[in-house]
């Protein structure tokens, strides 16, 4: 089975050919010298790749899921709030799927 990473690094390759520019997204919790935890970055559910087309500007967003993963419910919540405006997203499970998702502005693919 092909991993996440690969995957997620084949689409920013596969993209950045496409004339796009794409940017990976990075989250974590952090532990604070009084022992608190915090979250850092983006909201829950955030898809792992956003970016836009240099053609027309249009941004999109990747969630990046193996031939056997699913959409957690925050993932599903955030797909629902791009659809309700319209935002190029869709989940992909290869390369061909995320140029596919930009290239055609497919809403939701995957999902």
């Amino acid at each position: 089975m092909t991993s996440e990473h690969k995957i997620q690094n084949d689409i920013r390759v596969a993209l950045s050919k496409h004339q796009c520019t794409v940017f990976r997204v990075n989250v974590g919790n952090v532990r604070t010298a009084d022992g608190r935890f915090f979250s850092a970055g983006v909201p829950s559910g955030h898809p792992d790749l956003y970016g836009f087309r240099w053609s027309d500007k249009q941004v999109f967003y990747i969630e990046v899921k193996n031939e056997r993963g699913k959409p957690r419910a925050d993932q599903i919540q955030f797909h629902e709030m791009l659809v309700q405006h319209g935002i190029i997203h869709g989940i992909a499970r290869s390369a061909n799927d995320a140029v596919k998702i930009v290239k055609e502005g497919l809403i939701g693919y995957g999902f």
